[in-house]
């Protein structure tokens, strides 16, 4: 199969395991469900997920617990995404094409849909479908709610508002990707040393992974801001020239951002390389992330 058709597949098939993991109740008689799913419809590329799905595939976590852990890192993704998007953070009126969940909804309609996703994400990781052992579980929760949280994600996103009145060096920028976009990156790529109980042999190896990708997925978005097409992308493009914003662009121009974010891919390669054929698929992600035009 052509990757590319595996990836749309992928995505495809898990914007529904999304919408069915969703947790059912009868107190929910309000609209925040049906935009909580126009939210998850909107799409995506997954990648998180994706991650999540072929780690655990190569430490033999089974797909019933890899799903769920899965399901939680993609819904505080979308959170996040429901949340720059509105007025007072990067104020954007389309994600993917449509319209944000602020401007088909409302703002407070946006911001609760943000805070029912992150609350969602934790329910299920803290469930025991999730993995028998509680312990298991426990670890879990903390990871991705240090990833995600007050000193992960959303420290990074403070720090990117910050960056728009600092002139940041190199390392600054390094230290606030990381945040804002690896962070995530760092719990998809390790949950399944958590889930698989072999932290002490894999998590290092997974964790320096996931920091390459992250990065480099970071810089090629930063380059998409420039040369991308609008269209395309479904998105208004840059943004961050427009802001006055430093990034790795702005600092060492496109061609040597390029150059750097293509080591960090072939060293992320080589680590993952160590399992064989298991890691074709990872390997693919890795090579697709460069070669993506949104």
């Amino acid at each position: 199969m052509n990757f590319n058709t595996y990836l749309s597949n992928f995505s495809k098939n898990f914007t529904e395991e999304l919408i069915n993991i969703i947790p059912t109740s009868d107190l929910n008689t309000s609209n925040l469900k049906k935009a909580i799913v126009y939210t998850i419809k909107v799409g995506g590329k997954r990648l998180r997920p994706l991650l999540v799905m072929e780690t655990s595939k190569i430490l033999g976590v089974k797909r019933d617990y890899a799903i769920r852990v899965a399901s939680s890192v993609e819904f505080i993704h979308c959170y996040s995404l429901v949340h720059d998007d509105l007025p007072s953070m990067d104020n954007d009126d389309l994600r993917r094409g449509n319209l944000t969940c602020h401007k088909k909804f409302n703002e407070a309609t946006a911001i609760l849909v943000g805070d029912a996703l992150q609350s969602i994400s934790f329910e299920i990781l803290s469930d025991l479908k999730t993995h028998k052992d509680g312990n298991v579980r426990s670890k879990l929760v903390n990871e991705l709610a240090k990833c995600a949280g007050y000193s992960g994600m959303v420290e990074g996103q403070m720090q990117d508002l910050e960056a728009e009145k600092k002139n940041l060096k190199i390392n600054e920028i390094k230290k606030l990707q990381d945040l804002k976009t690896g962070k995530l990156f760092h719990f998809s790529c390790t949950a399944a040393t958590i889930l698989s109980q072999q932290e002490d042999k894999y998590y290092r190896k997974f964790q320096k992974f996931s920091k390459n990708l992250g990065l480099a997925f970071q810089i090629k978005d930063d380059i998409l801001d420039i040369e991308g097409d609008e269209k395309k992308m479904g998105k208004k493009v840059r943004k961050d020239v427009s802001l006055g914003k430093e990034t790795f662009i702005s600092l060492k121009g496109i061609e040597d951002s390029k150059k750097y974010a293509e080591l960090l891919i072939e060293e992320a390669i080589e680590i993952i390389s160590i399992f064989g054929k298991s890691s074709d698929i990872l390997i693919k992600i890795c090579r697709m992330i460069m070669k993506r035009s949104k």
